[in-house]
């Protein structure tokens, strides 16, 4: 039975890390750090999406919420502790952003 957890839980990481891309491949817009992402299923993500008015065509692309960008990677200025994301709409102010991929600082 432990194995199995195990396996899972070393699954889902792959997973995740196959997800995320590294900084310097963000390609469709500005680097965003979010303090939180989901998806527009997500009860608090759609009600917000509803007040903004913000029709979400793709219900399983990944929306960030609370967002700052990030302009320098690695020069000790800017740092991201939450969620670092690269998203194709970036227009709501920072409220939330859409079409969002996880990114690797790191890389």
């Amino acid at each position: 039975m432990q194995f199995k957890a195990l396996a899972a839980f070393a699954l889902g990481a792959t997973l995740a890390a196959a997800t995320s891309i590294p900084a310097s491949q963000c390609s469709t817009g500005q680097l965003q750090c979010c303090n939180s992402t989901g998806t527009a299923k997500d009860a608090s993500i759609s009600k917000l999406l509803g007040l903004l008015g913000v029709v979400v065509q793709d219900v399983t692309a990944l929306v960030g919420v609370t967002c700052t960008p990030i302009t320098v990677i690695g020069a000790g200025g800017d740092s991201c502790s939450a969620q670092p994301v690269c998203c194709t709409n970036n227009s709501f102010n920072g409220v939330v952003a859409l079409g969002c991929t996880p990114v690797n600082l790191n890389l």
